[in-house]
């Protein structure tokens, strides 16, 4: 098994264990699991990710460490865009829309303030870092 789907299997186990928080390098930043279905595959994956809260949405940010390339949730959520969240104890489907623009950018602004490696992680990519807002269904 690949070194990352360890690290993230860790960190989707003490999220749940705890109620929503985990320790280490992620102690006191806000995380939500993500789980897709697959584009190809049609299973579903669960991810965790740093988010920003905005009103009702959850917004997430397909940085994958600067990458060149998109993490694998955000081709699930192009090929699906529906989802389920865990935010704290609450589990909850959502519909990603990608956001565009002003609105792409200035969210993006504001999470790097707050979490200033995705600057790091802008500036190490060539391609934009896709902005993808999570909308609570009804």
């Amino acid at each position: 098994m690949a070194k990352s789907t360890d690290w993230n299997r860790a960190i989707i186990e003490e999220f749940r264990i705890h109620g929503g928080m985990v320790g280490g390098m992620f102690e006191d930043t806000p995380l939500v699991l993500l789980t897709t279905t697959g584009a190809k595959s049609g299973k579903t994956r669960t991810t965790p990710l740093v988010y920003l809260p905005d009103g009702d949405r959850i917004i997430v940010f397909a940085s994958k460490g600067g990458s060149p390339t998109h993490p694998s949730w955000y081709h699930n959520l192009q090929a699906n865009p529906q989802a389920t969240v865990e935010v704290g104890t609450d589990q909850f489907d959502v519909t990603a829309v990608e956001l565009q623009g002003e609105e792409r950018d200035g969210l993006y602004s504001k999470h790097a303030e707050q979490h200033p490696q995705f600057a790091e992680y802008q500036a190490t990519t060539s391609r934009t870092i896709p902005v993808i807002a999570l909308e609570r269904d009804a």
